[in-house]
Parts: structure tokens; sequence; C-alpha cells
């Protein structure tokens, strides 16, 4: 198993969304004010709905919109969209207070938020998601980089175990990693190098919230040959993602590479 191959995974990557249900607070948070913010702004507006065009009470409100999505995620934006679009009909357009259009004009102007506040929601929310995943994956590119860098410039094997210990408790949230010289002895959970977990022989869904009970195993490979094994305690933290996974598959292919040169580690 070659550190390129993890490498190729990694790189062709598509984000992983966890279950619906595992909300965080903040993203809850940013979902109600999408249904409320339109409707504190819409009604703000009421007052001077006998001086403001429609067109300029729309672009208020889509810049409501694209607040709400810059700020949480899409589903947020989507929901800030109509109700925006909702509320607008409801105290902007006559016949005020209900949800009745009357004028050819006030209809294609709120089909116009209603389709540009849903455009630019979608286009907020992917810009937010991308800097995350941009600022996510040099982290990551960081940490391969420099554990090559470290298996090319030492000699001492220990050094490039001790280091990719530290990596792989910061990049996987754990409680406790340890290192194995050689054996294989029990049948521990194992973290696959597609990033998939097998407990015995059966494939464990990684984005559970349930982990598997004790360490997990990771093993390290140079030149095709089996060296010894990461043995990881998780912490009391969410799962963590695919991609988190496959960079520590690269990192074990790493200390494979730097055992293969150096030896073994030695004892204690």
């Amino acid at each position: 198993m070659s550190t390129g191959t993890a490498l190729d995974r990694l790189q062709g990557l598509q984000p992983i969304r966890g279950p619906a249900a595992a909300w965080p607070v903040r993203d809850r948070l940013v979902l109600a004010a999408g249904l409320a913010a339109p409707f504190l702004v819409a009604l703000a507006l009421v007052p001077l709905r006998g001086r403001l065009s429609h067109t300029d009470a729309a672009l208020v409100l889509v810049v409501v919109v694209v607040a709400v999505a810059a700020l949480g995620n899409r589903v947020a934006g989507v929901l800030a969209a109509l109700s925006a679009a909702a509320w607008f009909d409801f105290f902007l357009t006559r016949p005020y207070e209900t949800f009745a259009i009357t004028t050819s004009t006030d209809i294609g102007t709120a089909v116009l938020l209603t389709a540009v506040g849903l455009i630019v929601s979608q286009l907020a929310a992917r810009a937010r998601r991308l800097e995350v995943m941009t600022v996510t994956d040099a982290g990551h590119l960081a940490r391969i980089h420099a554990t090559a860098g470290l298996v090319q410039s030492v000699r001492s094997a220990d050094t490039v175990v001790d280091h990719v210990r530290g990596e792989l408790t910061q990049l996987l949230g754990l409680r406790a990693c340890r290192f194995e010289y050689g054996t294989l002895l029990g049948q521990p959970p194992r973290l696959r190098p597609d990033g998939t977990l097998v407990v015995g022989r059966r494939r464990w869904d990684a984005d559970a919230v349930r982990r598997p009970e004790g360490e997990i195993e990771l093993r390290a490979y140079g030149n095709g040959h089996y060296l010894g094994r990461f043995m990881l305690t998780p912490g009391p933290g969410p799962v963590p993602p695919l991609q988190a996974r496959l960079v520590a598959v690269t990192l074990a292919d790493q200390t494979g590479a730097a055992l293969d040169t150096a030896g073994p580690p030695h004892e204690g």
C-alpha cells in the first residue's frame, strides 16, 4: 500500500454529510433566523411602504437572505428566501396583510425576489463551505508535508512514530495513541486504507454516533510489508469525517516508509 494511493483518495474525496439529526446549535439558530429575520425586516418596512418602491423593498429582503446564507448553510438560505417572499407579499403589497397579490408587477417582483434569494443563498452558502473546506484541506496537507519532510530528514524511526502519534491524536481527537511494532495480536476494530472501519468481518458505519468499543487499529506498511500498527483510543468528540480518516491512513503510510528505511523504533 503506497502513500500515493491514499493521497489519490484524499484528492478525489467529495464532502460528506453527517446524520440530519445532528444539527449543531449554531446551525439551528441560523435556521430560526432564516424564518424570523425576513419577517422582522418586512415588518420594520411597513411604515415606509407608502414611500418605498416594491423593488427597493425586495432588494432589502434579498440582503437579509444573503446575510442568513453567508452565516449559516444552504437550508437556512432557502428558508430565508421563501420567508422573504411570503412576508413581502403579506406586508408590502396590496391588499396589505393578506397573501393575495392583485397586480402583475407585484407578482413579478415576488417571483424575482424568490428566485434571486434562492440563487444568491446557494452561492453564499457554497462560498462559505468552500472557504471552510480550503482551510481544512490546507491543514491536512500541512500535516502530510511536515511528516514527509521528517521521514526524509531523520534517521530514527522513533522520531517519526512519536511525531505521527501526536498528529493522529490532534487530527482524530483521540484520548490516547500508542504504537505496536510487528504484532497483530487480537482482532480490534480496524481503520482500513479507504477510511472505513471494520469490526471483525463487518463494516462499521463510521459516521454513526456510536463508536465501536475499545481501541481502533491503524496499520503501517512499508514496501508492501506489514511493520506495525497505531492503536487509537477515541476521544469523546464527534466521529472524525472521512477526509480526516484518509489523512490518518496517509500518515500511517509515511510511518511505514520510515520504518522500512530506518528499522524498528527502540522499545520504550
